[in-house]
């Protein structure tokens, strides 16, 4: 089994992220999108949030699992038989960042990295704009998905008739 794993913060997830879990799952057997959870930093959504979110996002895609993991990626990768991370590339500026960690994961345990690029039509977005907007009371409706723009409503305060 082709097994690859699709990591992130998902504070909160967006369409880029389900794009590419979504194009992963045609490429591979099973997906595992890993919630991160950092203990050094405080997102606006708890790891259960995050994993509800997930498992909503993606729940049409059947070779998708959403996991979380804390910790080096490259651990949860043994723990799980993952010998793939796949990650998406917006810009230029992502590649460098991105190629600094595939290195650093392949040196501490022979696991490969495969970059996608982002659906032009995602590769602006990111987690933290959809947060900013979304605190402002603007429409993100085009960049999250119902449920997460209603949690995202929750977690601010804001109705569209407020």
């Amino acid at each position: 089994m082709r097994r690859v794993v699709c990591p992130g913060s998902f504070d909160p997830v967006t369409f880029g992220h389900i794009d590419i879990i979504g194009r992963a799952a045609k490429q591979y057997d099973e997906v595992v999108a890993a919630v991160l959870n950092n203990v050094n930093k405080r997102g606006l959504f708890t790891v259960p949030e995050k994993l509800d979110m997930l498992r909503e996002s993606t729940a049409d895609l059947d070779n998708v699992r959403v996991s979380e993991f804390d910790g080096l990626l490259v651990d949860f990768c043994r723990a799980n038989g993952i010998e793939t991370i796949v990650r998406s590339l917006r810009s230029v500026s992502d590649f460098d960042y991105e190629l600094q960690i595939a290195q650093m994961n392949f040196q501490l345990s022979g696991v490969e990295t495969v970059f996608m690029t982002a659906n032009p039509k995602y590769s602006f977005l990111s987690s933290s704009l959809v947060r900013e907007v979304a605190q402002h009371g603007g429409d993100v409706s085009t960049l999250v998905t119902p449920y997460v723009q209603e949690r995202l409503r929750d977690k601010y305060g804001k109705r569209p008739d407020a």
